[in-house]
């Protein structure tokens, strides 16, 4: 059993073909599961994807629902190793909320093998105007940039997908999630509000992280964004780094934008070269377990974030 699980968990299983049938047998063989014990059967079961998706869902779920993330809240999409539990979890779930656009990219593979005919599937990106990927498919993401949650009004798009979503699952709760769904999308107005006042003094001027993460945000706010490498796995190469190095002294760039899961590894010895600082930009692709529990994360980091964009403009 040890060593079919380690076949499994290799990031390679699931282009395997049957090993999605064979991790499905496995649930009921006795594998571990992802415990339901706490899960309210009276409530609508209801799976989220990652940290921003799973937010978005508590705020407008409330006491109507319970909410399971599928990914644990410190891996991103990116390092997520689907395992036999994730499958029973989508088996017994009633709704999956989703970001899309590619994001999850190994979802249909999972959602097939969980075998939920009646699993109801919202996709947050529906109607939310996408910008084209600046590189080539890299077989995650795909051909659009799915980072559409970084941009405050984007995410209220989304928030309105989910509560459009659980409505039409659950009608008895309507009220709720409606409710709900108005009160945290007003304060994502509040925050692009903000935000725009605060970066309004900065238009034009360029910003580099270090993955492709942020051009909707900096599309919002008339703001220019590069990035080394398109997704996080990446490694740069010299010629990543002699652009960036190009980028960094004709924008006189302060600082570059490191991001948590990386630390400042990736930037370090660049930064040092160039004579400028590291500031973390968090894009929230993961946190901590009390951090995912808690939708005002979202404002919390966020707010952080546009600090040290300020700080990395020289300010």
């Amino acid at each position: 059993m040890s060593l079919l699980l380690s076949i499994l968990r290799s990031k390679s299983f699931l282009s395997v073909p049957g090993a999605m049938l064979l991790m499905a047998a496995l649930v009921s063989c006795g594998t571990p599961q992802k415990s339901d014990s706490n899960i309210d059967q009276s409530k609508l079961n209801v799976v989220s994807t990652f940290l921003p998706i799973t937010l978005f869902t508590q705020a407008v779920a409330g006491e109507c629902a319970t909410v399971t993330a599928l990914i644990p809240p410190n891996l991103g999409p990116h390092d997520f190793q689907a395992t036999p539990s994730d499958i029973a979890a989508l088996s017994n779930a009633s709704v999956l909320v989703k970001n899309g656009l590619g994001m999850e990219y190994f979802l249909d593979k999972l959602t097939a093998s969980a075998e939920n005919d009646s699993l109801k599937v919202i996709d947050t990106s529906r109607g939310v105007a996408v910008i084209e990927s600046e590189e080539e498919d890299d077989g995650d993401h795909g051909e659009v940039n799915p980072h559409i949650w970084l941009d405050p009004l984007r995410a209220v798009q989304q928030v309105e997908n989910i509560r459009d979503g659980l409505v039409n699952a659950d009608p008895g709760c309507t009220d709720g999630y409606t409710q709900r769904a108005a009160a945290y999308t007003e304060k994502l107005k509040g925050l692009n509000t903000t935000f725009a006042n605060q970066l309004k003094p900065f238009r034009g001027q360029t910003f580099i992280a270090f993955h492709d993460f942020a051009p909707y945000f900096a599309e919002r706010y008339d703001l220019n964004a590069d990035f080394v490498v398109d997704v996080p796995e990446m490694n740069p190469t010299p010629a990543d780094l002699q652009r960036v190095s190009n980028l960094v002294e004709e924008s006189q760039l302060k600082a570059l934008l490191s991001e948590p899961q990386e630390g400042d590894r990736s930037f370090n010895a660049l930064a040092e070269d160039l004579g400028v600082n590291v500031v973390t930009f968090d894009p929230l692709e993961t946190g901590s377990e009390e951090a995912s529990k808690q939708p005002d994360t979202y404002f919390k980091v966020m707010g952080r974030n546009v600090a040290a964009l300020i700080k990395s403009f020289g300010s």
